[in-house]
């Protein structure tokens, strides 16, 4: 008798979800899964001997991603999460080929989070004050699936929309996209964000991840740098009305990022790629996983392949709670 669990995930009784990054700050990402998906086990894998990402070419980071995550499917994991901006914008198809389960990145949560935002800015107000982890964001009941969860159960490849041009970055629908080097380059959030019918401005902010990994989230170089970039990009898009934060160390500093733009008088609606990444999961989990029952033990397991130490120090400042067993895993070169 063939075993029906394995060939069809509808009829699983308890869930495993991978979560992968190049280091640290994908934990913001289990950070927000955690309440929603509560009875989840999850795997968290990361990379840590070959970060950053950020200045490795497409194919490097490709073969990188892909053994990450055949890693975490290994392990038993039944869904991944790419809890990397990097590895979503220059590797998602190649991980969603390299495996037979469920995989979700962060650019397409997020482009559709902006795109809720503006929606819902007709019917409120452009400006929503400063929230918190259980913002109305989060609470969005019209949250549906993403095209990021269709491509993957069609196996469809996706298909970048064009660059906005300059004349229209004046448009009221205008998302600024702060984000590392490499997610800039790639042009990932404004393929995604065209393909919805908005306007993206990106801002690559190369000194805002070292920054946060040094634990300076509240300080005043920080508070600095983010007035350097922000003045920068609120000039080349004067009329952004969203924020959106394309890196899962942002949510860290997203009270200074705030309060920044309250003292350069440009207040606006911050998107977390990382909450809506984790509401996009719970969607996918209800569509693929309708008959899970509560685990017995709910569980993190964590791994890394470098700077145990490290991990746990800065892990816990991610997670929100304390790190305490890493595993040291080599996935080679």
């Amino acid at each position: 008798m063939t075993d029906s669990t394995a060939a069809n995930p509808n009829t699983a009784k308890s869930l495993t979800i991978g979560v992968f990054d190049s280091g640290f700050g994908g934990l913001t990402v289990l950070r927000a899964l955690l309440p929603l998906i509560p009875h989840a086990h999850y795997i968290f894998l990361g990379d840590t001997a070959r970060l950053p990402y950020g200045s490795k070419s497409r194919e490097t980071v490709a073969r990188y991603a892909v053994s990450s995550a055949k890693f975490l499917h290994e392990q038993g994991a039944d869904l991944l999460v790419i809890a990397c901006n990097t590895a979503t914008a220059l590797a998602l198809p190649d991980i969603q080929q390299a495996l037979p389960i469920p995989v979700i990145g962060v650019v397409e949560p997020g482009a559709q989070a902006a795109l809720a935002t503006h929606a819902s800015s007709h019917q409120d107000s452009l400006f929503r004050p400063q929230r918190d982890a259980s913002s109305t964001q989060s609470k969005d009941s019209s949250f549906r699936p993403y095209p990021e969860q269709a491509k993957r159960v069609e196996g469809g490849v996706e298909k970048p929309a064009s660059s906005p041009s300059t004349t229209q970055l004046t448009q009221p629908n205008h998302v600024l996209v702060l984000a590392t080097q490499a997610t800039v380059q790639s042009h990932a959030y404004t393929h995604a964000l065209s393909a919805l019918g908005l306007e993206a401005s990106e801002k690559a902010c190369p000194l805002l991840v070292p920054l946060v990994e040094e634990g300076w989230t509240n300080h005043p170089v920080t508070d600095e740098v983010l007035k350097i970039y922000l003045t920068e990009a609120l000039a080349a898009a004067p009329a952004t009305q969203t924020l959106l934060l394309g890196c899962t160390h942002y949510p860290l500093i997203e009270p200074a990022i705030h309060r920044i733009l309250d003292a350069i008088g440009h207040p606006l609606t911050i998107i977390d790629s990382a909450d809506a990444t984790a509401r996009a999961t719970a969607t996918l989990v209800a569509h693929h996983f309708p008959n899970l029952t509560p685990t017995v033990k709910p569980a993190c397991t964590f791994y890394a392949t470098d700077s145990i130490e490290k991990f746990q120090r800065l892990g816990s400042n991610f997670l929100g709670q304390p790190v305490t067993e890493v595993n040291l895993v080599d996935l080679g070169g």
